[in-house]
C-alpha cells in the first residue's frame, strides 16, 4: 500500500475550515504541518490532526518536507508562498483571489515555470456539482448551439454598517471587491462552460457606503465562439433559497435545443426549445459544507492527479486569463467602453 501524501498547510482563517474538513475525508493524504502567523491558530488545527504547528512557512517546509502544500491565506502572501513551494519542487494549491494583481500573478507564474511541480489555484466554483453537470450537458450537445449565459449574483449579505464583519471583515476594506473577490468565480466558470472571452463591457457601482470597493455591477462578455454572457451582480439583494451562499444566485444557459436553469437550491432544470415544462436534472452532492462540496471536489482532483496522473485543471498558467479578464472589466468600467481581451 502506498504511503499517504504528506500535506502541509498555511492559514487557519474563516474559509480554511472547509479545506481542513475536506482533507480529513481524503485518505490518501496525511496532514503533517500547519502554519499560521500566530502559533495559537496553528496549534488549534494541528492538534486536531496530530500534526506539527509552525509560525514560519519556510521552517515548516524544511522540517516536515511535504509532498503537497495548501496555501489558505490572503492574496498578499501568495507570491512568496508559491515561489517558495516552486523553488523546492513541491506541488501546491493556492487560494483565490490569486495574488494581489495581475503583475504579481505573472511573477508567480514565472516562479512556477522554473520549478518542477504543479501549482493550481483553489478556484472551486467550477467544481460545484451543478456547474460540472452543466458542462457535461453542453459537451454532450443537449443544449445545441450556445447562445448566452446569465448569472444573477444575489447573496444578500452586503447591507448595513455590519456588512461582512461577522464572517470576512476584510471585505469592507477591499478597494476592488465585487469583481476581484466574487465575480472572478464566475469569470472562471463562464470560461469553463463557454470558452475564452474576446471582449467585455462593464458598469460598476458602490451601493453600501461603508465599504471601500464596488458591490454591484453588470458585465457583458463576448466569447470567442460567438456566444454572449451576462454577470449581473448585487451583493445587497438576495434570491430565493434556504441557503443563499449555496449557489450565490441563479443562472440560465440558453442554446438552440434547450435552456438550462440553475435555481438557488442547487437544482438544475432543462426545458426543451418549444416546450413549456422543465425536466429536473438529477444531481448528488453533500449539503453540509460549502457550495455542494466543491472544496472537497477540487482537493480530490489535485490528489487524483498526484496519485494517478489524471488531467489537472486550474494550473496557474491556465488560470491567469481570468485575471486578464478581470483587469479588462475594471478598465471597461473606468473608460465606459467595451475592452478587447489581450489587445
Amino acid at each position: 500500500m502506498r504511503a499517504p501524501l504528506k500535506l502541509a498547510t498555511v492559514g487557519t482563517g474563516y474559509f480554511s475550515r472547509f479545506h481542513y474538513d475536506a482533507w480529513a475525508r481524503i485518505p490518501e493524504v496525511k496532514l503533517v504541518g500547519v502554519c499560521n502567523r500566530t502559533m495559537e491558530g496553528a496549534a488549534l488545527v494541528a492538534a486536531r490532526f496530530d500534526a506539527a504547528a509552525f509560525s514560519q512557512f519556510e521552517d515548516m517546509l524544511d522540517t516536515v518536507r511535504p509532498d503537497l502544500i495548501d496555501i489558505i491565506t490572503p492574496p498578499e502572501t501568495h507570491l512568496d508562498y508559491v515561489s517558495l513551494a516552486a523553488k523546492r519542487g513541491i506541488p501546491a494549491i493556492c487560494q483565490k483571489a490569486f495574488c494581489r494583481n495581475l503583475d504579481e500573478a505573472r511573477k508567480a507564474e514565472r516562479a512556477v515555470g522554473l520549478g518542477s511541480a504543479p501549482v493550481i489555484v483553489h478556484e472551486n466554483f467550477r467544481f460545484q456539482p451543478w456547474h460540472r453537470m452543466a458542462k457535461r450537458l453542453i459537451d454532450d450537445g443537449e443544449l445545441g448551439d450556445l447562445y448566452q449565459v446569465c448569472f444573477r449574483l444575489r447573496p444578500g449579505d452586503g447591507q448595513g454598517a455590519r456588512a461582512y464583519l461577522d464572517r470576512q471583515p476584510y471585505f469592507q476594506k477591499m478597494e476592488r471587491f465585487l469583481i476581484h473577490e466574487t465575480a472572478i468565480h464566475f469569470v472562471d466558470t463562464f470560461r469553463f462552460l463557454f470558452g475564452e472571452v474576446a471582449a467585455v463591457y462593464a458598469t460598476l457601482r458602490k451601493l453600501n457606503p461603508v465599504i471601500a470597493g464596488e458591490d454591484a455591477g453588470l458585465v457583458v462578455f463576448d466569447f470567442i465562439n460567438g456566444a454572449q454572457g451576462l454577470f449581473d451582480g448585487n451583493r445587497l439583494a438576495d434570491h430565493e433559497s434556504d441557503n443563499r451562499r449555496r449557489t450565490m444566485g441563479e443562472m440560465w444557459i440558453e442554446g438552440s435545443h434547450a435552456t438550462l436553469r440553475l435555481d438557488g437550491l442547487g437544482g438544475l432544470h432543462l426545458r426543451r426549445h418549444g416546450e413549456n415544462a422543465e425536466t429536473p436534472i438529477t444531481l448528488e452532492w453533500r449539503d453540509d459544507t460549502f457550495g455542494g462540496d466543491c472544496v472537497y471536489n477540487l482537493q480530490r482532483h489535485m490528489v487524483d492527479h498526484l496519485t494517478t496522473g489524471s488531467r489537472l485543471e486550474n494550473q496557474v498558467t491556465d488560470y491567469l486569463p481570468n485575471l486578464v479578464v478581470e483587469e479588462a472589466i475594471y478598465t471597461s468600467a473606468a473608460l465606459g467602453q467595451k475592452v478587447l481581451i489581450g489587445r
